[in-house]
């Protein structure tokens, strides 16, 4: 892949279901991605690249999977497989600990909190495209969970509307490592501009001329 680079202007991190049921002990879901999570540092490296956004005054935008409310799926004709799993474990269940935001990745008052997505994709029947394109966004740089589903959804239809997407290879994890090839190495090539590790993405961030903070 071709080097990116970035026009602070221009750019923004999305993070992605930083939710205590995926990143947390004792999350519903962390017990079946912890091998690849802890292998790979992705909380660690998640909050790395999060902190120089900050730093260097990146725009944050959050892409948050909806939260399970009862009566959600119960009249829906259709449920898609993903859909009915998150029904049946009430998974990012509102109004829970595992459906609240790990404390280290609490929205500050300037990010954007897209509307929450039903499904995978980020964009999908939520306010996020509106918002970047509000606020002058075209290259975006992806962290969160999880690869194969929200993620790998997320960047493809964000390079469907013409977005520059940067994937960071080691702040995203899975349920395998054969997840994490099928979606870093074979489909998301397809897609994101550019799949880096954390300590690459830093480099180019604090590149940026930082800005005094504004929150």
């Amino acid at each position: 892949m071709a080097k990116v680079t970035y026009e602070k202007e221009l750019t923004a991190l999305l993070v992605i279901d930083p939710y205590n049921d995926f990143i947390s002990e004792g999350g519903k879901v962390w017990g079946r991605i912890r091998a690849v999570a802890e292998g790979n540092h992705c909380v660690p490296h998640m909050l790395q690249v999060l902190n120089a956004a900050r730093k260097a005054g990146l725009r944050v935008f959050y892409a948050l999977h909806h939260r399970y409310r009862p009566g959600d799926y119960e009249t829906w004709k259709y449920i898609a497989p993903i859909q009915n799993d998150a029904w049946t474990h009430k998974t990012f269940e509102y109004g829970t600990w595992g459906g609240e935001i790990r404390s280290e990745f609490e929205p500050k008052p300037v990010d954007i909190v897209a509307a929450e997505h039903w499904c995978s994709s980020g964009f999908a029947n939520t306010d996020l495209d509106l918002q970047l394109k509000k606020h002058g966004i075209h290259q975006l740089i992806v962290i969160g969970l999880i690869a194969h589903t929200c993620v790998e959804a997320t960047v493809r239809f964000a390079a469907e509307l013409g977005y520059q997407v940067t994937m960071v290879r080691d702040a995203t994890a899975d349920y395998s490592d054969e997840h994490m090839h099928a979606a870093l190495a074979v489909n998301l090539p397809n897609y994101a501009s550019a799949i880096v590790s954390t300590n690459e993405i830093v480099e180019s961030i604090s590149s940026m001329q930082a800005e005094p903070a504004n929150a």
